[in-house]
């Protein structure tokens, strides 16, 4: 499987492409998040991932805005926790963020639902409120995180837009989430790869530890490798500089059938995750 960091892959009914490898900035502290992106850009990631819940959204404007890099080359995505009191008031959030992001009369490339935690009620009223900045072009696609099977089943009965163009979730080998990785396949949804390198609590695994010394590769880097030849899009984070370049360096090698096997067989299903594996039923 030849993968090269600029590749991108299409979203289901929607012109745009999102690149195969991004770059996450939860929780990185303002103060730090600027140099992070401009480093992340630097060293060839054309995909930024943000939320509103990462208080960090006007930082990740101000990198792309300093950055060298034109801003229609740069994927960038926002998330949104929870509505608002209302439809208006929830689209006035979301366009808060997209011009925290992209500036007055600015857009962001795709935004998400964050959680499926706010009922049937609140899931409806945030798809809706997407689907205006959607139409307005204020966003170029929209998805969702942390669904389940039956939350995007339950979308048809009031999305005009269907499917989501993306599901972000936990997945790496220890949390692979088969059942909804299938579903988002057979309905050509994206799935993106949040804690792919499941925060460096597994970096010592006796396994993975085997498994990267063989290929000459750091732990962070076979499991960066080992989401792309998933199919998944996976969205490492750090804010140290070196890691940030280490992080993208994953493309000169590629994971053999036996190791990917070992690799694979070390799902735990729900009991694997560290942040949240969905309910699919």
């Amino acid at each position: 499987m030849s993968l090269k960091i600029n590749d991108t892959i299409e979203l289901p009914n929607n012109s745009a492409r999102i690149p195969r490898l991004g770059f996450g900035v939860y929780r990185s502290p303002p103060n730090q998040c600027v140099q992070s992106v401009l480093k992340a850009l630097e060293v060839g990631y054309r995909h930024i991932d943000t939320a509103q819940f990462y208080a960090n959204e006007s930082e990740v404007g101000e990198a792309l805005r300093s950055s060298s890099v034109p801003r229609e080359e740069v994927f960038v995505t926002s998330k949104i926790l929870s509505p608002a009191g209302s439809l208006e008031a929830t689209y006035d959030k979301l366009l808060a963020s997209v011009e925290q992001i992209g500036g007055p009369g600015g857009y962001v490339d795709l935004f998400l639902i964050h959680s499926s935690k706010s009922g049937f009620s609140g899931r409806k009223h945030l798809w809706q409120a997407l689907e205006k900045l959607y139409e307005e072009g204020r966003t170029k696609s929209i998805g969702v995180s942390n669904f389940g099977v039956q939350h995007i089943e339950e979308m048809r009965s009031y999305a005009k837009v269907w499917p989501p163009h993306v599901n972000q979730l936990e997945l790496h080998p220890w949390c692979q989430q088969r059942t909804i990785a299938e579903y988002n396949k057979s309905h050509k949804i994206v799935s993106e790869a949040y804690s792919p390198i499941v925060r460096n609590y597994k970096a010592s695994d006796p396994i993975l530890v085997e498994i990267a010394t063989k290929y000459n590769k750091s732990t962070q880097q076979v499991l960066i490798r080992y989401a792309l030849q998933k199919g998944w899009v996976p969205l490492p984070k750090t804010d140290n500089p070196d890691r940030i370049a280490a992080n993208a360096d994953v493309f000169d090698f590629e994971i053999n059938e036996e190791d990917f096997g070992v690799l694979d067989a070390l799902d735990q299903g729900s009991a694997g995750a560290i942040v949240e594996a969905v309910v699919n039923e």
